[in-house]
């Protein structure tokens, strides 16, 4: 009998423990949150109502930069550019999407040479997203976010 009174007691005493309730408090749950958030990725990328088919991530954003190339090429092919000596470099273009839509060209990395050869050709890359298709933003966690993406662009001028 004795024992089974020491195993109540110890028993009693250890169990407490099950008990307890951990009190947390919101902006420590929002602290623990924000660290484990990959600020760098979304869940969809921006996209055209023509990739909205596509389910695979890494394909949705391939047929995004692949429009989007594609449409500055045929922008810059329409236009008569006269170049005195062979051009063939990439242009780094870089985007920003907000989260209304709005394509918004930031910055243009070129070589010299390009610039020597096609002076306007930041203002024929600025026209040509005039006629855009809508974009799409981008979603992180159900909500449309803004993002930034760089896009090389090959330049050939015969």
């Amino acid at each position: 009998m004795k024992q089974i009174c020491i195993f109540i007691v110890a028993f009693t005493l250890t169990s407490c423990e099950y008990f307890n309730a951990k009190k947390t408090t919101p902006e420590a749950i929002l602290k623990e949150e924000l660290q484990t958030f990959n600020w760098n990725d979304v869940d969809v990328y921006p996209s055209f109502s023509v990739c909205d088919s596509i389910d695979s991530k890494s394909e949705k954003t391939a047929c995004f930069t692949e429009i989007l190339t594609n449409h500055i090429l045929d922008y810059l092919q329409n236009k008569s550019i006269v170049v005195t000596h062979d051009v063939s470099d990439t242009i780094n273009l870089k985007f920003q999407v907000s989260e209304t839509g709005v394509l918004s060209l930031l910055n243009i990395e070129t070589d010299s040479l390009i610039l020597k050869e096609i002076p306007n050709i930041g203002d024929l890359i600025y026209s040509s997203l005039d006629s855009l298709p809508k974009v799409f933003p981008a979603i992180k966690r159900g909500q449309q976010v803004k993002t930034e993406f760089e896009l090389p662009v090959v330049i050939q001028a015969n």
